[in-house]
């Protein structure tokens, strides 16, 4: 829990002022527009300023087969002709962090339609980790240079006349982001519905304790705040996908996190449960490509381009 003797912590006391301004005023609320892949459980966002055509998309998706290595684009397909259909206008390619669970559309997003790439500048510390890891050459920059942004915690920007403040939310990885957004917020990989809990945090970089932090830190937002998920993958007892929620809903009723929940109880939970988890099907192939920006790489001379899969490294 934070200690109450600590000063007050102003980028979320600034992320309250702008959740409340919208709130209070329509033309500050995002319209927000839904995809959920089920292949790999996720849920991609365009979030649009209702007063104009400027728009962002949050955690877009790039089909692959494993069993093929083909790639193919019916996801981020859908999402474009989604855009083109309302006439919008894309100023950000957000992305939460460096997924292990699906491979980014986010180039071929901005081939078509347009948008600053950005992620939190934490993803050089990932970059570094996989680089070692999948052993990339000296021509693959750990700088975060393959992204158009990097934000920095607190930083404030703008879809439209939307207000829009980047909160560093670490423990899954080192470098997750969430944006509130008018009276949103797009948690990424922080959060689960109430009934399913929280990310794993057994990945290079991830801790529980941070992450019960970084949660803490969401909390502190309004109640009525609606909370916008990365994933979904149904808890046991519930029969349809969901992906929205409030932060009062998570503060009540996360099976995880809800409030009253220490901080070593959580990390005894969460460490326990992570034992249990299998490795993510695509994690080689999503990192190698999410820390590139979405970047497949470069053909070698035969003009193939080629994954690696390290063996007995994980």
């Amino acid at each position: 829990m934070r200690d109450p003797t600590a000063p007050p912590d102003s980028v979320a006391v600034s992320a309250v002022a702008k959740i409340d301004a919208a709130r209070a005023d329509a033309a500050l609320r995002p319209q927000v527009k839904a995809f959920f892949d089920e292949a790999t459980f996720t849920v991609s966002y365009v979030v649009r300023d209702p007063g104009s055509k400027a728009c962002a998309i949050i955690d877009s998706v790039l089909d692959y087969d494993p069993a093929s290595g083909r790639t193919s684009h019916g996801s981020a397909d859908a999402v474009i002709d989604y855009v083109r259909a309302e006439g919008l206008e894309v100023v950000w390619q957000l992305e939460t962090h460096a997924h292990a669970d699906h491979l980014s559309a986010a180039p071929y997003l901005q081939a078509a339609l347009g948008g600053q790439l950005a992620i939190g500048e934490e993803i050089v510390r990932v970059q570094q980790t996989f680089g070692a890891l999948f052993n990339v050459g000296s021509d693959f920059a750990r700088d975060g240079r393959q992204f158009d942004h990097l934000f920095q915690d607190g930083e404030a920007f703008a879809i439209g006349a939307l207000q829009a403040i980047a909160l560093h939310v670490p423990g899954h990885t080192p470098a997750c982001m969430a944006y509130v957004i008018g009276d949103t917020v797009f948690v990424g990989d922080t959060l689960f519905m109430p009934d399913y809990g929280t990310a794993r945090c057994d990945f290079p970089g991830g801790d529980a304790a941070t992450l019960y932090r970084s949660i803490q830190r969401l909390l502190t937002l309004p109640d009525a705040t609606r909370v916008f998920l990365c994933h979904d993958y149904k808890a046991p007892e519930r029969t349809e996908f969901a992906w929205e929620t409030t932060i009062g809903e998570q503060r009540r009723e996360n099976v995880h996190v809800h409030a009253g929940i220490s901080e070593a109880a959580f990390v005894a939970l969460r460490e326990a449960r992570d034992k249990t988890l299998g490795v993510p099907r695509l994690i080689l192939p999503s990192v190698q490509v999410n820390m590139r920006g979405g970047h497949l790489p470069d053909p070698e001379a035969n003009g193939v381009r080629y994954l690696k899969i390290p063996l007995n490294a994980v």
